[in-house]
């Protein structure tokens, strides 16, 4: 495999297209007091750092495929613009073909809050449009925790969020959230979890 140069270029935050259609708005507000924490002498630091991956899709818009919760983070704190790094170009494709081509990469998450698969054309807009998904936030979470091992899996988290979506009721995520991570602990060291990516197992002695 060849090491591809990234191509950089500044796009307006507000533009960014999404490939997923929810974020976990808990990671989004933790992500917002980390970055102001960082009150403005490391901002440029950090987003060299956590450089936005994107694709130039349909007419020229730039879609993003990794750190969708940093995207949200930037947009809701004001940035105006954030310089990307395009991925691959497929501005010649038009819509259905590009989202079937995403979709077969594994570049797109089309998935709604309630863990469902929904038509490509329902796609959010915009960063700003992506709902609301509280058991991506726990399995963020569950991850920060050592729950389970960071993975390079497309979209391990998702895989996480549904496992405990079918697990957890949603209303004890939305209300009372410390046990619904330590009920998430626990399960995470299910051997009914293996199967996901980054899976710890049980510890030495349990």
């Amino acid at each position: 495999m060849t090491t591809r140069e990234p191509t950089l270029r500044p796009v307006p935050v507000k533009d960014l297209r999404p490939t997923q259609m929810t974020v976990g708005y808990r990671e989004v507000a933790a992500k917002r007091s980390e970055w102001r924490a960082r009150a403005g002498a490391h901002e440029g630091t950090y987003l060299g750092q956590h450089m936005i991956p994107v694709l130039l899709g349909p007419k020229g818009k730039h879609y993003v495929i990794d750190h969708h919760h940093l995207a949200r983070t930037l947009l809701d704190e004001g940035l105006e613009e954030i310089a990307v790094d395009v991925v691959e170009d497929l501005s010649a494709l038009g819509k259905p073909e590009f989202w079937v081509f995403v979709d077969n990469k594994g570049w797109c998450h089309p998935y709604d809050c309630e863990g469902e698969r929904q038509p490509m054309g329902d796609m959010p807009r915009t960063i700003g449009d992506m709902k609301d998904d509280p058991f991506r936030s726990l399995a963020g979470e569950l991850r920060r925790q050592g729950g389970y091992a960071k993975d390079t899996t497309p979209f391990a988290e998702f895989l996480w969020a549904d496992y405990l979506r079918r697990r957890i009721a949603r209303k004890q995520v939305e209300s009372a959230w410390d046990k619904a991570l330590a009920k998430a602990l626990v399960l995470a060291k299910d051997p009914g979890a293996q199967h996901l990516p980054g899976w710890c197992g049980p510890s030495a002695g349990e």
